[in-house]
Formats: C-alpha cells, structure tokens, sequence
C-alpha cells in the first residue's frame, strides 16, 4: 500500500500526525526497538490472550492459508518496562503450520515481542504493510490507554513475511494523542438532565435553584492545542463559531498570548435540554487555562463564560457529577438577581451553591427520548417565557419543596426507585416545569404517557426540552422501543439508554 497517501487521508480526519507516529505506522522493522529508540526505556509486552483457534475467512485470508487450520491467536500490550505505560496494543494471528517448535514455544509460553523472537531465531522476515486508518477508542481501548471512548486511535495491519509466505499477521493500535510534538488538552464532558427550577416566586429572598442529574452519555469531547491562529473542526459551522466565539473571549479575558485551535471529536446537539452549552463553555474554557498554565476552579471558569447565572446544575455536573441540587441565588433589590431571567441572560452572576450532591444509584438506568421537533426555548424566546410567567404561584413552590426534601432525596439516600420516580412523576405538575411542560407540542407531553405506560418508575421532561427521560432498573428495552413506535408515528426521534456520572469533566494533558 502507498503508506503516505494513506497517512495524509488519516490527517484529513484527526488533524495532524508527527513524525513519531508516522514512523511507528510506516517502519518496516522491529516496533519494540523503535519505541525504545523513541521512549528511552525498556519496552517489554504483557499477554493479555493466548489461545489456539482456527481460522475463519477472513484470518485465511490474511494469512494466505485455508479455513479451519489452527492458528496461533495473541493479544498483547506493549509497554515500558519501569513504569509500565501502554504504548502499543497489538493482535497477533500465526499458522501453526508455519512456525518451528522452538519459535511456537517462545510465541506461546513467554511474554517475548515478536520482533525480538524472530531476531533471536535468525530467521530472514520483512514486514509487508496492508492498512492504515483511524479508529475510535472502544470502551476497553479507552480503559487501556486511560483516554476516552471514542477518542481516536491509529491503526496499522501488516504481514511479516518469511520465505514468500505470511508467518505473522499483526494489527498495532495506539492512541492519536501519544508520541505527538505539540502539547495538548483532551477534555470530555458529561450531558445533564435538568429536572427542575425550584423558586421562581421569590418571596423568600432567594430565587432560581435547581435539581439535575449527571449523564456519562451523550457527552462531549474537545482536544486543544496551541495554535498561531484559531482554528475549531471536527463539527457543523453553528457549533464551530460559538466555540470561536467562546476561545476568543477566554483568551482575552486571560490575557493569554498566542491562539488555540481545538477538535471536536464527540458532541450532542444543542437546545435539546441536556446542557451543551454549558458544557462546550466550560470545556473551551477548561482547555484554555491548562494550556496556558492556569489551573483555575470550574467556578471561576463558568464565571469566565457566563454560564450559572440561573441554574448551577451545569457547571456542577461538569465539577462534581451525580444527583445535584443547587441553592438558587440572592433575590431582591440587594440581591445577586433582581429580576427573573435565564443563564443566557445572567451573565456576571456567579454559580450557585451546592447545596446537595449525591451519587445516583448505578443500577438505575435512564432513558432519553428527543422528538423531532424543533429546539427547545432559547435566546429572547427564553427571556420572554421567564419574564411571561414568573412569578410561579408560592403554593407550588413550597408544595415542590417538600416534594424534594420528603420524597425525591429519601429515594435517592435510600435507593427506593419507586419513591424518587413517583417524585419525578409529581414534579411535572409543579411551579416552573409545569409552565415548560405547558409549551411543548403534543408529541413531547405525549411521550410521558407512553414512558408510564411502559412500565418507567419516573419520567419527566429536562429544561425545556424536546428531551424527555425515563429512569428504571428493568425494562428499560421494552420502553425504549414503546418511545420508538411513538416518535416514528408522530414525526420521528432519537433514544438512548444510558447512565448517571458520579464524577465531573475528564480532563487530560498529551
């Protein structure tokens, strides 16, 4: 294959490659010498499987043998021998038939890298390279390599060749973001649900407050990197300028030299209830400082790009992760707030407290359903429905507030998933969730009748939506496929079982 055609198509999709990485994916000799030329250490491997099989097709094929002949099957890690970091993930894939018992013994009973195998047994090899490409990070990859899911790896496949047969057929992965020249940030954020507003009266002195639960999926993961001008890909033009828009701003209010360019390898889309805005901000944000050497707390970032100002839920997911409630800000005349308005519109307040932060049960899973109709309230239209129906009725507040304090944190503390859905289940009807619930078209409130129908312990919308969420422990296939039959009649839609996040942003220098 033409090697070089094949690396510049792979920068076409991940960004720039180093010579480092571009030597591991085109050398023609012995990887484990390379990386210790590179590393400076002792490169030794780990087995994670050996075992005998017998080959399918596609094995016969890259090995040039015939179905069902036994093949030796090895998965290894390649690795520094002192500090035991992963530099290489390999597959390995060797006929029998082909190999010496002396070579066998040595590919079978020791933890020996191939290359030195073959330079120990004098034996006459070229590699012959078939492939190169990038993959994204499985979950095992990412656990691995201590990255994250989906972020992407560089893949090769090749044949070593030993007189004009395939003795060895091989696949090595390592992440994009090992061997590179240039520092960089990976930052992955979690999604939100965001249960409810729970003070938009503002009697008490105090106003806004928020419940939300922390999502592992769907979630958003940016790499950064110093740049002479600012670049962002990897996403669509809206999603590229509000990242430009948000470095800019960072960069000056840092007084950071120089520019930035950042990729986007894994976001969900915007106004749909599940808090990208919140969570891209502080991820740019977060990406910067570290790259400048700022080490600043994620409360001091949110301030930075003006996100909080109404609910905390966000920025709390981002720090914290888990089941949150946040205690609302000052209200009145010497208060933080003086009016009713949205974070878009409450830049310069500062985050929230936290007032409660729990983890949410792991055994309870949580599904999203998203309507296709259009985006949820936001901009002027936002501003117009808070200053429209706020204050809420005080009755609803306080009955909300009790609904919070006796039922939906006893089933949280308590693990009792009837007692929080049920909880959830109240919420709908109450204060400011009843005003967004009021605002959606009928497929979005229809959606809660169905969730309930199918058996989910609670279901609600999240923010203004389209995003609906259903939490249950069992069944949760059977309601995801009751949502689908209702969304595919009724205009179509996305769903997705995932989980709460007990931990806030993962946040990585390369």
């Amino acid at each position: 294959m033409d090697i070089a055609l094949a690396i510049q198509e792979m920068e076409a999709q991940v960004g720039r490659i180093s010579p480092v990485q571009k030597f591991l994916l085109g050398t023609d000799g012995s990887v484990t010498q390379l990386l210790e030329s590179i590393t400076g250490k002792r490169v030794v491997i780990r087995t994670l499987v050996q075992k005998i099989v017998t080959a399918d097709s596609i094995i016969a094929r890259n090995l040039s043998i015939a179905e069902g002949d036994s093949i030796n099957f090895r998965i290894v890690e390649i690795m520094t021998e002192n500090d035991g970091e992963v530099l290489i993930y390999a597959v390995s894939q060797a006929p029998i038939s082909r190999l010496s018992p002396e070579f066998r013994d040595d590919l079978m009973k020791a933890d020996i890298p191939i290359g030195r195998i073959i330079n120990q047994h004098h034996i006459e090899a070229r590699r012959e390279i078939l492939s190169a490409r990038v993959l994204p990070a499985t979950e095992d990859a990412a656990r691995l390599f201590s990255i994250c899911r989906n972020e992407p790896l560089l893949s090769r496949q090749y044949q070593i060749i030993h007189a004009g047969k395939p003795l060895i057929f091989i696949e090595e992965q390592f992440p994009y973001n090992r061997f590179l020249d240039t520092r960089r940030v990976i930052v992955r954020t979690p999604s939100r649900i965001h249960v409810t507003l729970i003070d938009m009266h503002g009697g008490s002195g105090r106003v806004d407050g928020g419940i939300g639960i922390t999502l592992d999926e769907p979630a958003m993961v940016i790499e950064a990197e110093l740049s002479p001008t600012l670049k962002v890909s990897g996403c669509d033009g809206g999603m590229q300028e509000r990242i430009r828009q948000v470095a800019d701003d960072i960069l000056q209010k840092l007084g950071a030299g120089g520019n930035i360019s950042i990729t986007v390898r894994e976001h969900y889309p915007s106004h749909v209830g599940l808090g990208s805005g919140s969570q891209l901000s502080l991820a740019v944000a977060r990406a910067i400082s570290e790259l400048h050497g700022r080490h600043l707390p994620v409360k001091e970032l949110a301030r930075l790009v003006g996100r909080g100002g109404t609910s905390g839920i966000g920025t709390a997911a981002f720090e914290y992760g888990g089941f949150i409630i946040d205690g609302g800000h000052r209200f009145g005349a010497q208060g933080e707030k003086a009016d009713f308005r949205p974070t878009s519109a409450s830049s310069g307040i500062n985050p929230p407290p936290v007032i409660v932060r729990h983890d949410f049960p792991t055994d309870w899973k949580i599904l999203l359903a998203i309507p296709e109709v259009p985006a949820g309230a936001s901009g002027m239209a936002e501003v117009d429905i808070f200053r429209n129906h706020c204050p809420v009725p005080l009755a609803e507040v306080q009955e909300l507030s009790h609904e919070v304090l006796m039922r939906m944190l006893p089933g949280i503390a308590g693990h009792d998933l009837d007692l929080f859905g049920s909880s959830v289940n109240a919420i709908q009807g109450l204060g400011f969730k009843k005003v967004e619930l009021s605002l959606q078209p009928p497929l979005v409130t229809g959606l809660l009748d169905v969730l309930h129908g199918a058996g989910a312990a609670g279901a609600g919308l999240s923010s203004f939506g389209p995003a609906i969420y259903a939490i249950g422990d069992t069944g949760m296939t059977g309601m995801e496929m009751a949502a689908q039959r209702f969304m595919k009649e009724t205009g179509g839609g996305t769903t997705r079982i995932t989980t709460a996040r007990n931990s806030g942003a993962f946040v990585r220098l390369a």
